[in-house]
């Protein structure tokens, strides 16, 4: 695929969109916390925790709560002993899903292309 030459204000929309995309999906961590959900279906916070390599308590603890303000992730207060919060994508969070994958799949590529791993 091709970047083609739009015209002004179609390009000025899409350009408006990749920003806006980005706003919601910036950051180190919310793309691999959204993987991590995405992957499992249902996570537990410690769960998410222990996938994301490097992120405190504290950090997962923001970007879940962006993400739970730009409706892409559903927290549920579990009625256990001692309480668990679970995790997983709400009907908006899915339609990620194709973006997760291609990411995935370019970043193994990538990895094999430059370090041969």
């Amino acid at each position: 695929m091709q970047c083609e030459p739009r015209q002004t204000d179609v390009h000025k929309k899409e350009m408006m969109a990749v920003q806006d995309s980005m706003d919601v999906l910036s950051g180190k961590w919310k793309i691999c916390i959204i993987s991590s959900i995405c992957y499992y279906n249902k996570r537990r916070f410690s769960d998410i925790l222990n996938d994301v390599d490097g992120i405190s308590n504290k950090m997962l603890s923001k970007e879940l709560k962006e993400l739970e303000i730009n409706q892409l992730v559903k927290r549920t207060v579990l009625d256990t002993q001692p309480v668990t919060v679970q995790y997983e994508l709400t009907e908006h969070g899915l339609t990620l899903q194709t973006i997760i994958n291609n990411l995935t799949e370019w970043g193994m590529q990538h990895r094999k292309k430059i370090i041969g791993e």
